[in-house]
C-alpha cells in the first residue's frame, strides 16, 4: 500500500475527487479506519441551486466523537435528511440536460436506510463509478497507518482551494450565477451526462 494513493470517502464527492483519482489511474484505496472528522465532504455534499452554492449535510447520530474510527459513525434519521435532500437534488437539477437519465438509480439512496455513514458512502461511490463508466475496483484499508507517500486524506477540506483546477462545463441556473467550479460530481453528471468524464 506504500505506493497507492489513499483517499477519503466522500458523500458525493465534489469534482476534484475525481480529478484526482485519475491522476493517481484509479488505483487507490478508501480509508475506512481514521477519526472521523467533522465538517468534511465525508458527510457533506454542494451542489447548485437558483441562489448559488447548497450544502447538504447528513446528520449522524450524537456521540460521533472525534475519535470515533469512520467505519463506526451510524447515520441519524430524526431528521427526515433523506427527503430533504432528494427534494433538493429534484427541485435544482430537474432542467438539467440529464437527471432524468440518472434519477431512478439515485433516488433508491434517499430510500433505503443506511445504519452507516461510510456503507452508504460506498455503495453512492460504486454507482457513481459504473455510470461514470469508470475501470476502478473500490478496495479499503484493514487498518489505519501513517505516513503514506500518496495521501488525499486531509488533502480536501471544504474550506480549502482544490489541489487541483478543472474544466468548466455548462451548468444549470447559469443564467444567474457565474460558473461554480467543484460542486458534487452529481453536478456534472446531470449537465454533461455521457461526456462528464472528459472534464476531470
Amino acid at each position: 500500500m506504500q505506493n497507492q494513493a489513499i483517499f477519503p470517502l466522500f458523500y458525493l464527492p465534489p469534482v476534484s475527487y475525481f480529478t484526482l483519482l485519475k491522476e493517481n489511474n484509479f488505483e487507490f484505496v478508501l480509508e475506512k479506519f481514521e477519526h472521523f472528522p467533522k465538517q468534511t465532504f465525508r458527510n457533506r455534499a454542494t451542489i447548485a441551486s437558483p441562489n448559488g452554492r447548497l450544502d447538504l449535510a447528513i446528520p449522524v447520530v450524537k456521540g460521533a466523537k472525534v475519535h470515533t474510527p469512520y467505519k463506526d459513525v451510524k447515520i441519524s434519521y430524526d431528521d427526515r435528511w433523506q427527503r430533504l435532500h432528494w427534494l433538493s437534488l429534484q427541485n435544482c437539477y430537474r432542467s438539467s440536460a440529464y437527471f432524468e437519465f440518472y434519477e431512478d438509480g439515485l433516488a433508491s439512496f434517499y430510500e433505503k436506510k443506511y445504519d452507516y455513514l461510510f456503507d452508504f458512502n460506498y455503495d453512492i461511490l460504486s454507482w457513481l463509478a459504473k455510470q461514470l463508466k469508470l475501470n476502478v475496483n473500490l478496495t479499503t484499508t484493514s487498518t489505519y497507518q501513517d505516513s503514506l507517500s500518496l495521501d488525499y486524506r486531509n488533502a480536501m477540506s471544504k474550506r480549502e482551494v482544490p489541489l487541483v483546477q478543472t474544466k468548466s462545463y455548462f451548468q444549470v441556473f447559469s443564467d444567474r450565477n457565474e460558473f461554480m467550479a467543484n460542486l458534487s460530481i452529481v453536478d456534472l453528471l446531470f449537465n454533461q451526462g455521457p461526456q462528464a468524464k472528459n472534464y476531470f
